[in-house]
């Protein structure tokens, strides 16, 4: 029988803000990850890449202008470098604790492009802040570029779309690696999002949500599971009040309802929560689970964290 397949999300409170920060956070992520392996599940992992992107992006820009020679790097650049930086501290840091448990399995990082429609309205409606604050004179230069800004405190920041995720392009070479029995990190920060242009595939001033590209992959994957792990054990209706109500079990018609009653915060619980819809809709069998990163093991077990079921 097939050990059973698992993608796991890893979210931002599985990384430090610094370097020093992310390679001590990391080993946590790496116990929960081995945890899996020990038990025979084939592991995929996605993470997220915020603030680490920001960064990176900050930093570039920062460059360019102390250097005039040197362009802005491109979004879609500043995803790709983040994917592997991460990638080499992870997958690193999960095959020393494999092998302190005298476990042999490479692990591997691919870096992973996910197709996103030059129609999503999201282009028209950006939502995602990045990079440092401007002069008013900066913004209007970037407005001038065709890119987004919003007020911030004495400046402005930029802001850009984050599109809905369609396809993933190395999806064969992740599935082969799988398969060979390999532990697989890809999609990092949602996948490096690009345009399909003719045989050309173009970088997007985008960045994908973690969680939906996530599901794309347990879908392609033909996962078992989609583990998202986050800061707490359970959802929870009404999160932070006095009747603050924890999900043990809850169907995609109960999930919808609570979603549209305003229940889960955007940017932080609700994409997790549309992404285990959208992964247990395309198969009765499947199931996602939230968590916290602490209770991987017992989650994906059935005793704890909230699981989804269509």
């Amino acid at each position: 029988m097939q050990n059973k397949k698992v993608v796991v999300a890893l979210g931002h409170s599985s990384f430090g803000k610094t370097f020093p920060k992310q390679q001590e956070a990391i080993k946590n992520a790496a116990v929960a990850i081995a945890d899996l392996v020990e038990a025979k599940y084939q592991v995929v992992i996605t993470h997220s890449n915020a603030p680490q992107v920001g960064m990176i992006h900050k930093a570039l820009t920062e460059y360019s202008r102390l250097d005039k020679e040197q362009t802005v790097a491109p979004m879609s650049i500043c995803s790709a470098m983040s994917q592997g930086y991460i990638g080499y501290d992870l997958q690193n840091a999960i095959r020393t604790e494999l092998l302190n448990r005298g476990i042999y399995k490479t692990v591997s990082t691919i870096i992973t492009q996910v197709r996103v429609d030059t129609f999503d309205p999201a282009f028209h409606n950006p939502t995602k802040v990045i990079g440092r604050i401007m002069s008013a004179e900066e913004a209007k230069e970037e407005e001038k570029k065709g890119n987004y800004v919003i007020p911030e405190g004495d400046g402005f920041r930029r802001i850009i779309a984050a599109p809905k995720p369609i396809d993933i392009y190395e999806i064969d070479a992740i599935r082969t690696l799988v398969d060979a029995g390999q532990v697989v990190i890809a999609c990092g920060g949602g996948g490096i999002p690009v345009l399909e242009q003719g045989t050309k595939l173009k970088g997007a001033s985008a960045v994908i949500e973690k969680d939906l590209v996530s599901a794309k992959l347990a879908e392609l994957l033909e996962a078992d599971t989609l583990l998202l792990l986050t800061g707490v054990d359970r959802v929870c209706l009404h999160f932070g009040e006095e009747n603050e109500t924890p999900l043990d079990t809850v169907n995609t018609t109960e999930a919808k309802k609570y979603m549209e009653e305003g229940h889960f915060a955007a940017g932080s619980m609700q994409p997790k929560v549309e992404a285990a819809i959208n992964f247990v809709s395309t198969n009765a069998s499947h199931t996602a689970i939230i968590t916290n990163l602490d209770k991987a093991k017992i989650a994906v077990k059935g005793k704890t964290g909230t699981h989804f079921v269509k």
